[in-house]
């Protein structure tokens, strides 16, 4: 080997070499509003092959054979909202939870209302690539959906874990009318769900308030990432639960339930993002919210708790250079051990490196006495 040569192997195969980082694999997941405007969540098992133990939205990896074309790795498309991406969002939460968000005959027809068990032998059959999403769907009269998934920020796995998503996140809001749906009624009392994979990755589905998800995953009765806990958290101003009124009648109560839909709309495309002039100084907080882009980097550690401190303003390695990005205004505080989280909680991003600044200068004034 010449001596050209062995420098050229070197710098590719030495200890400083740079690895090629793990390109993120397609994916999409869908929060979905009842008709009360609760949010559903499922609960994965504890061996599941992400976020294990946690309550998650349904969602998960895109595919060719369901899905259609994805763009190649390297393709900016790839990181953008698309019909592969809505699509893989509907036919995942059909198949994690039966819940199955189609129309009848077209896109102006009301919501595909088919029985139990024609539903769990179709997300059996769909699960094991025996029938494409699409075919089966037209085989009873339905078209998915894709037209009223709202886009609510794109969530980009950092380069450490092993395993990286570039996940589209979507809310959905159920019709108002549309308890009389067995599965939806069922996930409104903490259903058992029948999953085609036997139950390997999900035991329950339960919609439940955004407040009370972010109140249980406060006091630990139940494990919420980061992803999953800013959004409910960034959701629970606008769903604010039932009227105050137990008295009111059908129509104010539905009204009730719509006005609430509105303005969480008008959130989702207002800019700038943030109400804090320092923080709306910032570019990113001139891209909705329905646009974000969120790789969450950290900052750095809690002196008070060894709590990460995770910025939320960068779009990743794939975005960077782009004019993209998430939210420069928060951080997240969480804990990291054994596979799970725990003690999560979104702050503002000035106030916590402010308290940081303070604690090391106490630090370093205590260290001098």
């Amino acid at each position: 080997m010449s001596t050209a040569a062995r420098r050229s192997h070197s710098a590719a195969s030495g200890p400083k070499a740079e690895k090629k980082p793990m390109e993120p694999r397609p994916s999409a997941s869908i929060i979905l509003l009842s008709p009360t405007n609760q949010v559903l969540l499922l609960h994965r098992v504890q061996t599941s092959s992400a976020f294990p133990s946690a309550h998650v939205f349904p969602g998960g990896n895109l595919s060719d054979f369901h899905d259609g074309t994805i763009p190649p790795p390297g393709d900016a498309k790839r990181q953008e909202d698309s019909i592969a991406y809505r699509l893989g969002a509907i036919r995942e939460t059909f198949e994690e939870s039966g819940i199955l968000l189609a129309r009848v005959g077209s896109n102006e027809g009301g919501l595909l209302n088919l029985p139990t068990a024609d539903r769990d032998e179709a997300r059996k059959s769909i699960h094991g690539n025996e029938i494409s999403f699409g075919k089966w769907l037209e085989s009873v009269g339905g078209v998915a959906d894709t037209d009223n998934l709202l886009p609510f920020t794109r969530w980009i796995t950092p380069l450490a874990p092993p395993k990286r998503f570039t996940t589209q996140m979507y809310i959905y809001m159920l019709p108002l009318s549309s308890d009389k749906d067995p599965v939806i009624s069922a996930a409104q009392q903490e259903a058992m769900i029948p999953t085609p994979d036997g139950g390997a990755e999900i035991t329950t589905a339960h919609f439940d308030e955004a407040a009370t998800w972010l109140t249980r995953s406060r006091e630990g009765e139940l494990i919420l990432y980061p992803p999953q806990f800013v959004l409910l958290h960034l959701l629970a101003p606008f769903l604010t639960g039932p009227p105050p009124v137990e008295a009111l009648s059908s129509s104010e109560t539905m009204e009730h339930y719509r006005m609430q839909r509105e303005k969480l709309r008008g959130f989702l495309n207002a800019t700038p993002t943030s109400a804090d002039p320092r923080a709306a100084k910032y570019p990113t907080a001139q891209i909705p919210w329905g646009e974000k882009v969120i790789s969450p980097v950290t900052l750095g550690m809690r002196q008070s708790d060894q709590r990460a401190i995770l910025g939320l303003d960068k779009p990743g390695p794939e975005l960077r250079g782009s004019a993209r990005g998430g939210d420069w205004e928060r951080v997240v505080l969480v804990k990291f051990g054994k596979g799970v989280v725990k003690d999560v909680e979104v702050r503002d991003r000035q106030e916590v490196l402010a308290e940081e600044r303070a604690a090391e200068k106490a630090k370093g004034a205590s260290s001098h006495l």
